[in-house]
C-alpha cells in the first residue's frame, strides 16, 4: 500500500550495479529497491556508474536524497589493501560514482541510506577499511553470505541484530517492538529486532570505522550490522542487511525507507 502523504514526492538517487568484464556493458538494479522508495512516497532516479561529470552535476541540482544499494565488492585499493582471492565484481566506475555522491550528500546535508555494499562504500568514503572475507579473517560461526538461500527466500529473516538504544537507527526501527522479536539476552542497553542478512557483498565487513561514523548495530557474533553519522544534523544511516526485501511484511524495514523519504521531503 502506498503511503498517504505523497505531497511533493522527493527525487531519490538510487545507485545501480554494473556488469564487469562482459559485453554489452549494462547498468542494472533489483526492483525491490525501486518499489520500496515508491511505497515510502519517493521517486527513484537511477544513478548508473556511466554518468559523467555534467550529468552528475545536473542530478545534484534535483536530488533530495541518496540510496546506496548492494552489489559487488569495493576495490581494496581504496582502503590500501591488496585484493583477497575471493574479491570479485570490482567496478572502479561504480566505486567512484558512489563515493562521489556519498561525499556530496554528507557535505550538503542530503539524507543518505546505505544498504549492504552501500554501508561499505560509506565507510570507505570516510577513510575506513573493510575485512574482505569474513570466514578467513574473522572465523565467525555465523554464515553471513547466506549464498545457499538467495533463490526465492531473500524475504526470510535469518538471525537477530542488536541495535543500540538511543541511536537514530533504533528510533527508525521502533515500530518493531513485540515480545516475539526479543529472544536475546545481553548485558548492554540494546533493543533486538529481526532482520534479513542475505546476501552480503561477498562477505565484506567493516574493519575500521570511517571518520564520524558510529557503530550502532551488531550481529550475534559482534560483526557490525549498522552505522550512522554521529552528527545529528546529517541523516546518514547504513545497514548491512537487505530491508528492501522485507517491506511487504516488516514495519521496521518500511520505516527505513520512510525515514529517508520523509527527511528528503523536509
Amino acid at each position: 500500500m502506498l503511503r498517504l502523504n505523497v505531497m511533493n514526492p522527493p527525487l531519490i538517487g538510487v545507485s545501480t550495479s554494473v556488469t564487469v568484464a562482459s559485453y554489452p556493458e549494462r547498468a542494472y538494479i533489483n526492483a525491490a529497491y525501486l518499489h520500496s522508495i515508491q511505497q515510502a512516497g519517493g521517486v527513484p532516479v537511477l544513478l548508473p556508474p556511466q554518468l559523467g561529470g555534467p550529468a552528475r552535476r545536473e542530478f545534484r541540482k534535483r536530488l533530495a536524497g541518496v540510496l546506496l544499494t548492494g552489489g559487488g565488492d569495493v576495490c581494496p585499493e581504496r582502503f590500501a589493501e591488496a585484493p583477497h582471492p575471493t574479491t570479485s565484481d570490482v567496478s572502479e566506475a561504480r566505486d567512484g560514482l558512489e563515493i562521489d555522491f556519498t561525499l556530496w550528500a554528507i557535505e550538503e546535508e542530503v539524507p543518505l541510506l546505505a544498504i549492504c555494499r552501500g554501508l561499505q562504500v560509506l565507510n570507505v568514503a570516510l577513510g575506513g577499511s573493510l575485512h574482505q572475507d569474513i570466514p578467513s579473517e574473522l572465523d565467525s560461526p555465523l554464515d553471513h553470505s547466506q549464498v545457499h538461500r538467495q533463490t526465492g527466500t531473500r524475504h526470510v529473516p535469518t538471525h537477530h541484530v542488536k541495535v543500540q538504544d538511543g541511536s537514530r537507527l533504533a528510533g527508525i526501527l521502533a515500530a518493531k517492538q513485540t515480545s516475539a522479536l526479543i529472544p536475546l539476552c545481553h548485558p548492554l542497553p540494546l533493543s533486538t529486532v529481526d532482520v534479513d542478512l542475505i546476501p552480503r557483498a561477498r562477505g565484506y565487513d567493516i574493519e575500521a570505522l570511517g571518520r564520524g561514523l558510529a557503530e550502532v548495530a551488531w550481529a550475534p557474533d559482534s560483526i557490525i550490522e549498522g552505522v550512522e553519522l554521529e552528527d545529528p544534523a546529517r541523516f546518514v544511516v547504513g545497514v548491512q542487511w537487505h530491508p528492501e526485501e522485507l517491506v511487504a511484511a516488516d514495519p521496521a524495514a518500511r520505516n527505513l525507507f520512510a525515514a529517508l523519504v520523509d527527511r528528503a521531503r523536509a
